[in-house]
């Protein structure tokens, strides 16, 4: 079970969307891995939601642990693709952040260990200066601000190095841009 929560290396700048729902993560990240001619990792928990939606089922704590493995495995099988950049649509951080917002106090602790050990060049928290658009999955409006600020807290406990990116799409994708710039640069 642990060598599915884990990280492998990986010659590659990573790079992770991080944020609340209906913030432009997808988005950004397919625009990213395309003006960087790369791949993105998408967010698996969308792909496994939908699933169960479709079997009339809904998400509950026992689904946690599933997402987490499902959106490690897909990162470490895309990061053989690429030795440049790697956009991640979500992490395990992320996974731990919702569980902790819809089922508090129950997920996984190795979801915790991992979420703390694997590591990323850097985070793009997500703001929530975008409308909110309903999608069949997303279900908190109200709650925006407050699951705004569990995401912030999540990656200044766990120390993680993040930026974060406000306004429209073209803003957040010309600051993500320079600093993946950056980031690529220094890696030479």
């Amino acid at each position: 079970m642990e060598k599915k929560l884990k990280q492998e290396a990986a010659d590659c700048i990573k790079v992770v969307l991080f944020g609340p729902e209906s913030t432009g993560k997808t988005v950004l990240a397919k625009r990213l891995a395309e003006h960087y001619n790369t791949v993105y990792v998408p967010e698996y928990s969308r792909e496994y939601a939908e699933a169960k939606l479709k079997k009339k089922e809904t998400l509950t704590k026992e689904d946690v642990l599933p997402i987490a493995i499902g959106q490690m495995k897909n990162e470490n099988e895309f990061a053989k693709r690429t030795d440049s950049v790697l956009i991640c649509d979500t992490d395990l951080l992320e996974t731990k952040v919702y569980a902790e917002v819809y089922y508090p106090g129950t997920y996984h602790p190795l979801i915790k260990k991992y979420a703390a050990e694997n590591t990323y060049d850097l985070y793009f928290l997500t703001y929530i200066d975008t409308p909110w658009e309903a999608d069949g999955i997303r279900d908190k409006p109200n709650e925006r601000e407050q699951i705004f600020q569990a995401f912030q807290k999540a990656l200044i406990d766990y120390n993680k190095p993040y930026v974060l990116l406000k306004g429209d799409l073209e803003t957040r994708f010309k600051k993500a841009v320079k600093l993946i710039d950056d980031l690529l640069s220094n890696k030479k």
